[in-house]
């Protein structure tokens, strides 16, 4: 039966990996993943099994307590997310994110990199990489008119966003994972991962620099000034991005689960919204008709443009990967890859897990979704938290989606919106993502041994 299991996890992640070419949403094949593997499990009475990771062993459980447990654990991330979303949309109902567009004040193409680099290695920590990616491709739409030289652009924010969103626990939906399944702390992630990533983007941008493409200046006039939809854009921008960034804050000082913070920064940000609307229906109005009120309510509206097939992928995908972890498959999994993975002379490293798995897992988040991966290693390796696995981890996975077009939601979003090549980006981008890749990886290992061995 564990063989069919198997089978059916890895038909559902090759349908979810191929979703481009079978032209099926990935949603689809997760949900039916997760329903088949936990309906399998109950029809023929598997025993399931909690990991003690204290211990490092597996404790026997009951079926109905383990997939309350798990879908507990899932909702955690899923409450967050939606919280996180529906600030991101308030911010776009007033047309806050337009105000980023003022900070730009030079033509010449090399300034140009390294300010849409810098703003998406920050704005991916505080709003997340596929946000990120949306926001300032859109800015690049408004400014550089050449698609060609946009498409460059377009492929060094991918890296730039992803770099940025790997150090913070906000910033990409695996280190969130991570943080919210108490596997880093959100000061101990920042203070490990925060100089790998930054050597990820500036690496490939200090290499970008030497092409044609990069060199000069750019045909914009830079007096034309838009004007703005809405006199709060810039207030409830800073609001936005605020009331995310106070979440960790919260958490440290309560100690209550990240979506708790989530929530009132929500409340907070759609307090003021309704204010600055005027809006005269609450948030609970569900006959809303556009014909009859002369105000939307920004709430109600960004409530409506969340992306609930990527909400139901990760209910799916996250389950999916809850019924192996509670067979004790990944458990059994770890430590054949601990027995049988090489050290890479890292013998010195808190824990067991090799550095050349954590570099593969990073690698094939390129090729496969990251979301899974990480997912599957919080069920594999039993280290404590704030271990440097969990910190490399959250590094390898978070930035080496980059290498491939399709291996990161924020490259997929760019790959939408600017109709990027498949192969355009794997000739032209994909070595300087790799080298970024690589930079970061060995900043990282080399601060980690450094501090071990002071």
């Amino acid at each position: 039966m564990e063989t069919i299991i198997i089978i059916v996890f890895l038909a559902g992640y090759l349908a979810i990996t191929l979703e481009h070419n079978l032209k099926i949403d990935k949603l689809i094949p997760a949900l039916a993943m997760m329903a088949i593997l936990w309906a399998l499990i109950a029809l023929t009475h598997m025993p399931v099994f909690e990991v003690n990771t204290e211990l490092k062993e597996l404790e026997p459980s009951h079926l109905d307590e383990m997939l309350l447990h798990h879908l507990g654990k899932t909702a955690e991330i899923l409450v967050f997310l939606l919280g996180a979303m529906t600030i991101v949309e308030i911010i776009d109902y007033f047309d806050g994110f337009a105000t980023i567009k003022g900070y730009i004040r030079t033509k010449k193409k090399s300034k140009l990199l390294w300010l849409f680099s810098i703003l998406a290695f920050i704005l991916s920590a505080i709003i997340d990489n596929l946000t990120a990616t949306i926001v300032l491709v859109t800015i690049l739409q408004k400014v550089i008119k050449d698609r060609e030289i946009r498409l460059w652009f377009a492929g060094m924010i991918v890296i730039a966003a992803n770099a940025g969103g790997a150090w913070s626990p906000i910033g990409d939906v695996t280190t969130t994972m991570l943080w919210i399944a108490n596997k880093v702390s959100a000061w101990q992630l920042i203070e490990h991962v925060f100089i790998p990533s930054v050597m990820c983007m500036v690496v490939p941008v200090l290499f970008a620099l030497r092409y044609k493409v990069f060199q000069g200046e750019l045909d914009m006039d830079l007096e034309e000034k838009e004007i703005p939809k809405s006199p709060y854009g810039a207030t409830m921008l800073y609001l936005g991005l605020g009331s995310i960034v106070f979440v960790p804050f919260f958490k440290t000082i309560t100690h209550l689960p990240p979506y708790v913070g989530m929530m009132l920064s929500l409340a907070i940000v759609a307090t003021f919204a309704e204010i600055y609307s005027n809006a005269k229906f609450s948030i609970s109005t569900v006959d809303f008709d556009e014909e009859k009120h002369d105000h939307h309510s920004p709430v109600h509206t960004s409530l409506s443009k969340i992306e609930l097939p990527s909400i139901l992928f990760f209910l799916g995908i996250l389950l999916a990967v809850a019924a192996l972890e509670s067979l004790g498959m990944l458990f059994e999994f770890a430590e054949s890859l601990d027995q049988y993975m090489p050290m890479l002379g890292t013998e010195a490293v808190a824990g067991t897990v090799s550095d050349l798995v954590i570099i593969i897992l990073g690698v094939g988040s390129a090729i496969i979704d990251n979301v899974p991966l990480v997912a599957a290693s919080i069920g594999m390796f039993s280290v404590p938290i704030d271990d440097p696995v969990w910190h490399f981890i959250a590094y390898s996975a978070g930035t080496g989606g980059s290498m491939l077009i399709i291996g990161s939601a924020a490259g997929v979003v760019a790959m939408g919106m600017e109709k990027i090549d498949f192969f355009w980006y794997l000739r032209k981008i994909a070595w300087l993502a790799l080298v970024g890749f690589l930079a970061g990886a060995g900043t990282f290992m080399l601060i980690r041994n450094l501090v071990l061995n002071a």
